[in-house]
């Protein structure tokens, strides 16, 4: 049974008021109903979404509170559509509702896990140059020394993780992890063995420091190919997108002309 227009929407609004005055007084908290609910909507959350979640926020974000917001907010939106297809409730409103809770609630996975993906590919496009830079350093000072000459010039993605590698090896510590937390901080192609090559390089001694730089050029220039083949493949899938989508307009469009004419032909008998 379907509802006049007028009182339709005086029953939205007013749903929509006493909501709102029950979450500003406290009878009624979606906050408190997501918290309370925790465990089971925990069986929800992806696998991966925590690795995601760190690696934009970084290892201090509190999980359980942007979970609970993803939650919060999907539950909004599928209210609303509630309110809205209230009017005439059936399966296909049901199915908006679930709909509107699946979107609300996975969109910041996606962004999270899109900006995973461009950041890693700026990332390895930039970090063998980066270390192309170091390696000339690297030839006149020892190995921290150049690090800390590097942070000046350094792509702006890599310098916090720079910053904390010198901070922690000025402090002292002379072991191989100031290298690998880095290398943990930037995970592309091959970052592992490159922090265990520099560090092998600043452990070397001066006879063998030639040696290991030449290792270390040698593995850094292939690193620089790889980065070159890697843009250049991407410009060539960007045009070639770029074609495909011109293609399918043009043909598009050449679709609707050919329909309009013979519509006008068949419309002249």
């Amino acid at each position: 049974m379907s509802i006049s227009t007028n009182i339709y929407y005086e029953i939205v609004i007013i749903a929509f008021i006493i909501v709102y005055v029950l979450q500003y007084i406290g009878g009624f908290s979606i906050n408190k109903f997501v918290e309370d609910n925790a465990s089971y909507f925990r069986k929800l959350k992806e696998k991966d979404f925590e690795f995601y979640l760190k690696a934009k926020y970084g290892d201090a974000v509190d999980i359980d509170v942007y979970f609970n917001s993803r939650l919060k907010n999907a539950f909004i939106y599928s209210f609303a559509v509630m309110l809205l297809t209230l009017n005439n409730f059936n399966y296909l409103a049901l199915l908006g509702v679930i709909g509107a809770f699946l979107v609300g609630y996975k969109i910041p996975y996606f962004r999270l896990k899109s900006y995973y993906k461009s950041h890693l590919h700026l990332i390895d496009t930039q970090l063998p140059y980066y270390l192309k830079n170091l390696e000339i350093l690297i030839q006149h000072y020892t190995v921290p020394v150049a690090l800390g000459k590097s942070l000046g010039d350094a792509p702006e993605i890599f310098q916090d993780g720079l910053h904390d590698l010198v901070e922690k090896i000025n402090a002292g510590d002379s072991s191989i992890q100031p290298y690998m937390d880095f290398a943990k901080e930037y995970p592309v192609r091959d970052s592992m063995r490159m922090m265990r090559l520099l560090y092998r390089l600043g452990l070397g001694k001066q006879e063998r420091k030639q040696e290991q730089l030449l290792t270390f050029s040698r593995d850094v220039s292939a690193l620089q190919q790889k980065a070159r083949e890697a843009r250049y493949k991407a410009r060539l899938d960007k045009m070639e997108a770029q074609t495909m989508k011109m293609l399918v307009c043009t043909g598009a469009g050449v679709m609707v002309i050919l329909v309009l004419a013979i519509m006008e032909t068949f419309s002249g008998f």
